[in-house]
């Protein structure tokens, strides 16, 4: 139900888990125009750090307790565990209320379509927390690409690498299909995301899916080559077994190339306790950050554009108010799953996969 007014959108956040509280909650608590009302979970260790960072919380043990007082909430955010999703947000939604949903939206793409025509037929806003297209190489380069100061881009190479030897554990890393776990739906679905808005639609899907670790179930190593039908090649690596790492960008294109290395430094800062507005300049990367531009012979340092994870939940906001559309489809998220199915498809038959 829309809040009345310039009256702020009470929020309810599933989930305080890695999601909710380092990414979730900070933004929420951050964008003019939302308040958070109430928090979702049952652990008696995160509802007392939830309540020490968001003074004057609410809890609830379960979703469930949620739908009946829909009547005194506005929106729905489910940072919960990836087999979550579908249920609850098409409770949510049943229920009259507005839902973002941590990305991957659901496992399929036909369950995402599902959801957005349950959306339509409601006329409620849905979306997806792709919070990786606000960031600052990612910002940086659709830059570059609106300038064409590359020419025609001819290849996209793109990867989320860690060195992580040893598993966590954890349903993350789960070899149950149910829990929707591995690094193809984890990291993939930001790697194929912004594949997809830089370049548009997929036209054929090759990928590679190993599980490296001792003890993984799930898969720890993945490739991903698209062909766009534009013609673009798009070379996607997802990784948490690389003990060097690659560049996070690179680019090439006709008149040059992009290459830029590390990670946006706003995940960073959550994680360390920082948050938007607090006098310093947010998503700024350091010069020694910048990627470089040109050929070998001429590359010259890009200056960055700052990271906006903020940008999101500004934009939920404006929907919510507004009517306008939401920062990331259900369609957008069902288009990637799309993907990522082909990719699994793919990897288990050795053959390229046309969509």
């Amino acid at each position: 139900m829309r809040s009345p007014g310039t009256a702020p959108f009470r929020v309810a956040l599933v989930g305080y888990g890695t999601a909710g509280s380092f990414f979730h909650a900070p933004m929420i608590a951050a964008t003019p125009g939302l308040a958070l009302d109430t928090i979702v979970t049952g652990s008696k260790e995160r509802r007392a750090q939830a309540l020490a960072e968001h003074p004057g919380v609410t809890f609830a043990d379960t979703a469930d307790e949620l739908w009946p007082r829909a009547g005194g909430l506005d929106l729905i955010v489910l940072a919960s565990p990836n087999r979550t999703h579908v249920a609850l947000a098409t409770a949510a939604l049943e229920a009259g209320l507005p839902v973002v949903v941590d990305k991957p939206l659901a496992a399929t793409a036909a369950e995402a379509r599902g959801l957005a025509a349950l959306a339509e037929q409601r006329d409620l806003l849905l979306t997806v927390f792709q919070n990786r297209r606000w960031d600052s190489d990612f910002r940086t380069l659709q830059d570059l690409l609106e300038r064409r100061a590359l020419g025609e881009v001819q290849r996209f190479e793109s990867r989320f690498e860690r060195w992580r030897p040893q598993p966590k554990g954890g349903w993350r890393e789960s070899g149950d299909p149910a829990e929707i776990g591995g690094l193809l739906y984890d990291l993939g679905s930001h790697l194929v995301d912004q594949a997809l808005t830089l370049f548009g639609p997929a036209r054929l899907v090759y990928a590679e899916a190993d599980v490296r670790r001792p003890g993984a179930a799930a898969d720890d190593d993945t490739f991903i080559a698209l062909t766009h039908a534009g013609g673009v090649r798009s070379h996607l690596w997802m990784s948490a077994t690389t003990a060097r790492l690659g560049p996070r960008f690179r680019v090439l294109g006709s008149t040059g190339g992009y290459v830029t290395y590390g990670l946006d430094p706003q995940e960073g800062a959550l994680r360390d306790g920082l948050r938007p507005g607090e006098g310093r300049a947010w998503g700024a990367e350091p010069e020694s950050a910048w990627g470089t531009a040109g050929t070998d012979e001429n590359a010259r340092p890009v200056p960055s554009l700052p990271g906006d994870y903020p940008a999101f939940y500004a934009a939920v906001e404006t929907a919510l108010r507004e009517g306008t559309p939401p920062p990331v489809t259900a369609l957008e998220a069902a288009a990637a799953l799309e993907v990522i199915e082909a990719a699994r498809l793919s990897a288990r038959t050795g053959r390229t996969v046309e969509l």
